[in-house]
């Protein structure tokens, strides 16, 4: 087989529909079938042999799924990256893709900017920090609600300072993306994270800043939450659905 047969055999179909599989069905993968099925995509939901399968069922799935589907789909998207905290599980999860020629695909959450801080982040960085910002009724559930009064609360009150190792591992379904934030950068011991109840906050908050040979970063936005789970933000799922349609696209931003 010549060379240009081989890599038309080994190319992905682009004009057959999309077979994913999705693990967990929360508020996020509802979201995201809707908004799929809304938008006319030609993309259909499999149960076998699927060319992607998204996980956003918690971070106790990411690895047993991962693991299998690293082995017989063309991709892995990872919504629970505060799995990424447990040691060694990125490493188990990177060789079953090199062993298989398989991708893992991490969706940019609720933040933006993070293909600015990846690229950055091939000159050396000094400094990543990460603010998040969520209404009271956002940390409830949390361990928040052991350190701070989140119900009397009249103005925001700061009530965690540490690592994103720390922050995901603490709060897992509030600081998913302090650990979208770490990868991209200098990685979760060095990424500093702040966390932050606000009576005022009417959405998600997040404030991104780095610094580095490359010059300075100051990203804000806030995200409207979902209405079914106030601890996401609505971009949660649209980046996935994002993630999803690019394996499919003529042009992937």
């Amino acid at each position: 087989m010549s060379l240009l047969s081989h890599l038309s055999a080994a190319r992905p179909d682009r004009r057959r529909p999309l077979r994913i599989a999705l693990v967990g069905w929360g508020a996020i993968a509802r979201r995201v079938t809707h908004l799929l099925d809304a938008r006319g995509r030609d993309v259909v939901l499999a149960g076998v042999e699927p060319d992607m399968v998204i996980e956003a069922a918690g971070r106790a799935a990411v690895e047993p799924w991962g693991l299998v589907a690293l082995r017989y789909a063309e991709s892995f998207a990872v919504s629970s990256t505060s799995a990424f905290c447990e040691a060694g599980l990125l490493d188990r999860l990177v060789a079953a893709a090199e062993a298989h020629g398989s991708q893992i695909l991490v969706p940019t959450g609720a933040l933006a900017a993070v293909d600015a801080l990846a690229a950055a982040s091939i000159l050396p960085l000094d400094s990543v920090t990460h603010r998040i910002v969520k209404p009271p009724v956002a940390w409830i559930g949390t361990p928040a609600e052991e350190w701070i009064d989140l119900d009397g609360l009249t103005e925001a009150t700061t009530f965690f300072e540490g690592t994103a190792r720390e922050a995901a591992r603490l709060f897992p379904a509030n600081a998913n993306v302090a650990v979208i934030t770490a990868l991209a950068g200098i990685g979760l011991d060095r990424t500093r994270i702040a966390l932050v109840a606000d009576p005022r906050a009417t959405g998600n908050g997040h404030r991104l800043q780095a610094t580095g040979a490359f010059g300075t970063l100051d990203m804000s936005i806030e995200n409207q939450a979902l209405p079914a789970n106030p601890k996401s933000s609505e971009l949660t799922a649209l980046a996935l659905v994002r993630i999803i349609e690019n394996q499919r696209a003529a042009l992937a931003l």
